[in-house]
């Protein structure tokens, strides 16, 4: 299991034990996407990764396979428009489902991603 690397312990007694007792071992070359994403995707791809919907009823189901597919193309398609590692990268793209492929994408080849922020109106 993915949490077993970088876990000490995963199973908790209590809320106390858990506070006291949690301890994350971070590799220095740690990559959420690489370490975490693709590898569950090698180990369980058609596991359900993330659940997506909007506020229209729209609904997108993705399997870890899939996140890593999408992702390893969108990083290809990044790295051939000349993005490289530390480059910062703004992505507009609202809410929709592909935000988190590029998300993972720009995490590959260690680009910066800064996610657009969306303010609603303040009520008064």
């Amino acid at each position: 299991m993915v949490l077993d690397k970088y876990l000490k312990q995963t199973d908790f007694k209590s809320y106390e034990e858990f506070k006291s007792g949690l301890e994350i071992t971070i590799p220095e070359r740690f990559n959420f996407a690489y370490d975490v994403v693709d590898e569950i995707a090698q180990t369980s791809p058609d596991k359900t990764a993330m659940v997506w919907c909007d506020d229209k009823g729209n609904e997108a189901v993705f399997t870890f396979g899939q996140m890593k597919y999408f992702s390893d193309k969108a990083a290809n398609f990044f790295l051939s428009k000349g993005i490289r590692k530390g480059d910062p990268v703004m992505l507009i793209l609202k809410r929709h489902y592909t935000f988190w492929f590029c998300t993972l994408a720009l995490n590959k080849i260690g680009a910066v991603t800064i996610p657009q922020l969306i303010f609603s109106p303040q009520k008064t």
